[in-house]
Parts: structure tokens; sequence; C-alpha cells
């Protein structure tokens, strides 16, 4: 009943890993750990110049670029064809890309609107589409998805972000019921506030920030657990936990309090990915 409800990674000595969203923030932090603890990465994002720059002395021959857009199908598709190559094989896939615009309803802007839901939620979906059947073929491998306590429940300024983030913690549940009998790990990883290129668009405070070299850690001790749910820092998001049990009425009555106790702007618990 106590047992890890997935595999545990605490060895990453030739563990070979595929990093999407690899070229700032959170991601980036992760490719600097993984390749100084002798992962082999395949690092993948947008902008090739920005990972190209996180590949630094020996860790070059662990490492290999693959840019893509996780919006084109057809993009991840070929990546993921070169990363099986480069690596001979994937044993874990960290999916970190993501975005973030605050919006409320008087922001609401149908374009913004519908560029978080492909990045947040379709370009996930277009690596499952990759990456699904391999791992039901070999029974064996992981993928963990990077969400945010901002899909815990509805919060001022994420009309659009903690939606995301909510169907992504419901899609690790959903996999994990699937993939775990098979004997592939389903991670879950949903963190507060990180100071990322991204939260720096938020002009309300944001309590409990962390740098992304300690979101990185926390990563890598959730899955060194054989965690599902990977949530951080604990101080922060164990908060966010009791609101997501409150009755709608008191939950409804702490935001709109908040709220004005912020001068207006609204207190959100998303982490903004790069």
């Amino acid at each position: 009943m106590f047992a890890p409800l997935n595999p545990r990674i605490s060895d990453w000595r030739g563990q070979r890993v595929w990093l999407v969203g690899a070229s700032s923030g959170i991601g980036a932090a992760l490719a600097t750990a993984l390749l100084q603890r002798g992962a082999h990465v395949a690092l993948s994002a947008r902008r090739a110049q920005a990972l190209d720059a996180l590949v630094q002395g020996e860790s070059r021959q662990r490492a290999c670029v693959v840019p893509m857009d996780v919006t084109d199908p057809g993009s991840v598709a070929d990546a993921h064809r070169r990363v099986q190559t480069d690596l001979g094989g994937i044993d874990l896939t960290i999916w970190v890309a993501g975005t973030y615009t605050p919006m409320g309803t008087d922001q609401f802007r149908l374009d913004d609107a519908l560029g978080v839901v492909r990045t947040n939620l379709d370009g996930v979906l277009n690596g499952l589409a990759v990456l699904l059947p391999v791992m039901r073929r070999e029974r064996r491998g992981g993928i963990a998805l990077v969400s945010s306590v901002a899909g815990y429940r509805g919060l001022p300024k994420s009309l659009v972000y903690g939606p995301t983030k909510a169907a992504l913690n419901n899609l690790a549940e959903s996999l994990y019921l699937d993939m775990h009998p098979l004997g592939v790990g389903v991670y879950l990883i949903n963190p507060g506030f990180v100071r990322t290129p991204l939260t720096e668009l938020n002009d309300f405070s944001m309590p409990a920030l962390i740098d992304p070299e300690d979101a990185a850690r926390s990563i890598l001790a959730g899955l060194a657990r054989g965690a599902f749910e990977i949530h951080f820092p604990g101080r922060f998001t164990r908060v966010m936990k009791v609101l997501q049990m409150l009755p709608y009425r008191l939950y409804f009555a702490l935001m709109r309090r908040f709220t004005r106790s912020d001068r207006g702007s609204a207190r959100h618990a998303g982490d903004a990915l790069p």
C-alpha cells in the first residue's frame, strides 16, 4: 500500500532523457542538473541557439540539440525520430514546454487564448501521439508532465492558463491508470511560483517564489521518491491543496478577499513555463 507509485529514478548515469522546453526557466535548470548527474539528454525547444548555450564542456558528449515546435505535430514527430536515433531510445521524457499570458475577462483575446491552449495542451497531445505507441510496445520508460498548482482551482488572471493546467492534471491521472499496469512511469509535476521570464509578466506579489534551480532539485527529488505528483514549494502548495478542498461559497469569498487585499491585482498560483 505504501510502495512508490512510480519507478524511482535516482541514478541518472546512462539514463536517456528527452527534455522538451529546455531553453529557459525550469527546463534549462533541469538540463544542467541532468547533465551534471551523468544523463544523456536530448534538448528540445524552438530556440536552437539557447539550447546550444546549455551544452558545455564534457557534457557535449552526452547531449544533443533537437529543435522543434510543440504546436506542430510534424515537427514533434520529426524530433522524436531524431531523438530515438541520437540517444538509441528514450528512458524518460520530461515535458516542460508551456506558455503563460495573464488574462481575466476584461483582457480576453481569442488569439492569445488559443495560443496558450495550443502550446500547453495541444503540444502535450502532439507529444503523446509519438510517445505512447513506443512506450506501450516496449512496456517501459516514463513521461513527466510539468503542470501547475494553477490547475487545482479557478484563479484570478488565470482564465486560460489555469484550465490548460487543470486538463494536464486530469490527463496525467488518466495516463497513469492506463500506463502503470504496463510498467510505464507517469509523473505529474505541479510547481508554485518559479522565477522565469514569464513570471516577470505578473504585476502582483508571488508568495514563496523560488528559483529554477530550486525547482529542478525538487523535481529530481520527487523522481527519486517514485512519486506520482511532485509539488513544490511545500509551504505554498500545501495551502493550495487545502483551498482545493473548500466548498465553493468559502473558496470564492477567500479569493475575492485576496484580490481586494492586493489593490486590485489578482493573486494566482501558476508557474509560468518557458
